[in-house]
């Protein structure tokens, strides 16, 4: 199976990626099989703070569980008021 493969059943969720230039915790929209769309998560403020489009080929590593993965999406969690439905 291939990455981006697996990835897409990872759509929509928070995980951290190291690509060629860089390595940033956030939540990968969408996966294609040239280029994935992910939103970066400022970890202090747990804010989005920008959209990067990766190419595939450039994907090192990606960590989708982990102590640092489930604190994240308990922090943004927590700011979810019932009004984000």
């Amino acid at each position: 199976m291939r990455l981006i493969e697996k990835l897409k059943e990872y759509e929509n969720q928070y995980m951290f990626i190291k690509w060629a230039t860089g390595r940033e915790y956030g939540k990968l929209v969408y996966a294609g099989e040239d280029f994935i769309e992910f939103d970066i998560v400022d970890v202090d403020t747990m804010e989005f703070s920008e959209t990067v489009l990766i190419q595939s080929p450039l994907i090192l590593e990606v960590s989708i569980g982990g102590a640092d993965i489930a604190r994240i999406v308990a922090e943004i969690s927590s700011l979810l008021t019932p009004d984000n439905n």
